[in-house]
């Protein structure tokens, strides 16, 4: 069991302990607490500290709980983990008021000026302190600003041309303090007194990183924590530092982190561990493994002490793979056919994430010298894992189960072997049975899945926009049964055979139930007030209106057989079923 050490204490007592010799690591974020955090913590501790301005007597007694500082030792050093924003301001805060003490010879003055010195220097060994060594100091490998934050704690001066958030903030205490100086000038040293003696911070000392990372994510309900990424920028941080490469490091990272941003949505963790989990497959398929048990994230990067964050070639890999999913979102022409990019739509609707760590292994060995894949070959293996995945989600549901065939062949494409799946080739018969019992339902991912697909089934049909949400759409309206229980089998309303994509920006009203009424819908048409209402972009339900006066049960059973037939004829054509 991991030992901690956990014991409140003031803000003097923890600030001017000789173990305290607090680290900002690179790893961490930036400094980004504003004026309004600022100004919040200002008024907090003003109100604590001189209740109801002065009028009422301060209780020596009482405490002002300020939040937790989680850190773990590292050598001399207390790597901050959690904490940081809260530690870094109070130390801005205590330095601005250290500066009006310089010339104020007064007991109490002289007594407040010693005790802010030695929570903002370290002391020798008679208790005095010494200027030029901080009680903090900061590695943050993107923070810009980290040495004018040094430089304020040092010298107690900001000029005009600070414009970081450290300075913006330490000139906000400044002129609160004076603002406090010249209303309550007998109280001027009790502030900080109070502060230091009566507001408490709970240390919490952890014996490793990973414990106090653990402690902070259980903490911290408002904050966010250090991702995996946070903790792989730092090795790459020391790795490039050591290269005299460091400011280009920084360029790189801060613009892969904004790509990522803007390209992937993971449901859990960042855009940036969704990064580095895409190039994580590819790294584990050269290493031969096709085990279902994957690795947690930063369990993975971390073995031989983050031997794979310390080679040059893997940011480089990284970037070029960022740029290949930013081109993928982008739905870039000059960089895919449009077949590809077609499939690269249905894709994008497939029931699990497994696709995008499938087609990552297959980028990053098979692309050139220029980053680009050979056209055939990219789309013949993009249809493969379509019907695979698509077919497998239906037959053995979970992406779990996905795991073991997908990572054999991922292993398979780094050993430049075709992706054939040929231990689990599909039965027609079987699948056509399953289909038909499998509940085509709105809440499951397959069912969009299914129809994303099938809209590309039709030759006419253009490149839909990614930016584009689509929802599903009942042909047969479902409150139509309802009105004129006219179906013989009510489970009809839900096959699959009734539904297709359809623009959520063609909102049907639900008085608009039957097929003649949604026509207009589907073509586009001029309301009352002028306003054009654009028609869909799906070219099937387009034939439909074009072909049919209405869209009846009859219309939905032979529009499911067809889909099947397509379907089990798009396994066969990608060498999907057992001969």
């Amino acid at each position: 069991m991991s030992k901690l050490n956990v014991d409140q204490k003031t803000i003097k007592d923890l600030f001017q302990s000789k173990k305290s010799d607090f680290l900002i690591p690179d790893y961490q974020r930036p400094y980004a607490w504003s004026e309004a955090e600022c100004r919040t913590l200002w008024d907090d501790i003003f109100s604590f500290a001189i209740p109801d301005e002065g009028k009422t007597e301060f209780d020596s007694n009482s405490e002002y709980f300020l939040g937790p500082i989680v850190t773990f030792r590292n050598e001399d050093k207390l790597e901050v983990i959690d904490g940081q924003q809260r530690l870094t301001t109070l130390m801005l805060l205590l330095r601005a008021f250290y500066s009006k003490f310089g010339h104020m010879q007064d007991k109490a003055s002289v007594s407040t000026r010693q005790n802010i010195e030695k929570c903002l220097w370290k002391t020798d060994e008679f208790g005095e302190p010494d200027m030029s060594q901080l009680k903090i100091d900061s590695e943050v490998a993107t923070d810009n600003d980290k040495d004018e934050f040094l430089e304020i704690l040092k010298t107690g001066i900001v000029s005009k041309e600070m414009k970081s958030r450290y300075a913006c903030n330490f000139r906000f205490f400044q002129e609160n303090i004076d603002d406090f100086l010249t209303k309550y000038p007998t109280y001027f040293a009790y502030l900080p007194t109070r502060i230091m003696n009566n507001c408490i911070l709970l240390p919490i000392e952890a014996e490793s990183q990973d414990t106090a990372l653990r402690i902070f994510s259980t903490l911290n309900d408002r904050g966010k924590p250090l991702s995996d990424a946070d903790i792989f920028k730092a090795q790459f941080y020391k790795h490039f530092s050591k290269l005299g490469k460091k400011e280009e490091f920084i360029t790189q990272w801060k613009k892969l982190e904004e790509l990522c941003e803007r390209i992937f949505h993971p449901a859990s963790g960042t855009p940036m561990d969704e990064l580095f989990t895409r190039y994580m497959y590819f790294i584990r398929a050269k290493m031969g493994i096709v085990s279902s048990t994957t690795e947690a994230l930063r369990k993975f990067y971390e073995k031989n002490s983050y031997a794979l964050l310390k080679d040059t070639n893997t940011l480089t890999e990284l970037i070029i793979l960022a740029e290949f999913w930013e081109d993928v979102s982008n739905q870039d022409a000059d960089r895919f056919s449009n077949r590809v990019l077609k499939q690269f739509f249905i894709l994008n609707y497939a029931p699990n994430g497994m696709w995008t760590y499938f087609v990552s292994v297959y980028f990053m060995q098979n692309k050139d010298n220029e980053g680009l894949l050979d056209d055939e070959k990219f789309y013949t293996f993009l249809r493969k894992i379509t019907g695979f995945i698509w077919t497998y989600s239906v037959t053995t549901p979970g992406v779990n189960a996905l795991r073991t065939p997908v990572y054999a062949e991922m292993v398979n494409i780094v050993n430049n072997k075709p992706v054939e799946f040929s231990k689990y080739k599909f039965d027609a018969d079987t699948i056509r049975s399953v289909f038909d019992n499998f509940s085509f339902n709105n809440g499951r991912p397959i069912t969009k899945a299914m129809l994303a697909w099938w809209a590309y089934q039709n030759d006419k049909q253009p490149l839909l926009s990614l930016e584009t949400i689509f929802e599903i759409e009942h042909i047969y309206a479902r409150n139509r049964n309802e009105k004129e229980n006219s179906l013989s089998d009510a489970r009809n309303v839900e096959s699959l055979g009734n539904k297709a994509l359809l623009e959520k920006r063609i909102n049907i009203r639900a008085s608009d139930y039957r097929f003649a009424d949604k026509k207009k819908y589907y073509e586009g048409f001029t309301n009352s007030k002028g306003q054009v209402k654009e028609k869909t972009g799906v070219v099937e339900l387009l034939d439909l209106t074009d072909g049919l006066t209405d869209f009846a049960e009859k219309d939905i059973i032979d529009r499911y057989k067809n889909m099947i037939a397509c379907f089990i004829n798009y396994l066969q054509q990608n060498n999907l079923l057992k001969q």
